[in-house]
């Protein structure tokens, strides 16, 4: 059984990793486009071109950042409803099926290609991930000394 089992019901899940996400997205998008337009403004408007590219682009980055968190958790507990498991394998197939109706606009080929992408990308982190659980449960080992001799006089 994984760590997940802690968590939220799924309704609940699907609203908060939304909100985490476009979070996520507004924060990284205002870094992102702070400097992109501090860097692009003419000298003397620097701060006003860092603004205007903060105000215009981070909320797009946030609600793309959004619309990804929230499609993946609501497939991710569609799968788990229909394999009544809790694995890494849940995330893989949701990673295929989000990166598939994201790119779904773009034709059947571009469709496959980001499908099988995101699967990859997710599979690469839960690999990661269950590498890192590995690494941190084994159990530390004392080194062992041999017992000390009384020296003979």
């Amino acid at each position: 059984m994984s760590a997940d089992h802690a968590r939220d019901p799924c309704p609940i899940v699907i609203l908060n990793d939304f909100g985490g996400a476009f979070a996520m997205g507004v924060i990284g998008g205002c870094v992102w486009h702070g400097i992109k337009g501090f860097r692009n403004s003419p000298y003397g408007e620097r701060m006003y071109g860092s603004m205007a590219a903060v105000k215009a682009r981070a909320p797009v980055v946030g609600g793309n950042f959004g619309v990804w968190g929230g499609l993946f958790s609501t497939f991710d507990c569609t799968v788990k409803a229909v394999r009544r498991r809790e694995d890494a394998w849940n995330a893989v197939i949701a990673g295929f099926f989000t990166g598939g109706a994201l790119a779904l606009r773009g034709g059947w080929k571009h469709t496959r290609n980001s499908a099988i992408t995101c699967a990859c990308l997710l599979g690469v982190f839960e690999g990661v991930g269950m590498m890192m659980q590995r690494l941190s449960a084994q159990p530390t080992v004392a080194p062992v000394y041999p017992e000390e001799q009384p020296l003979s006089a």
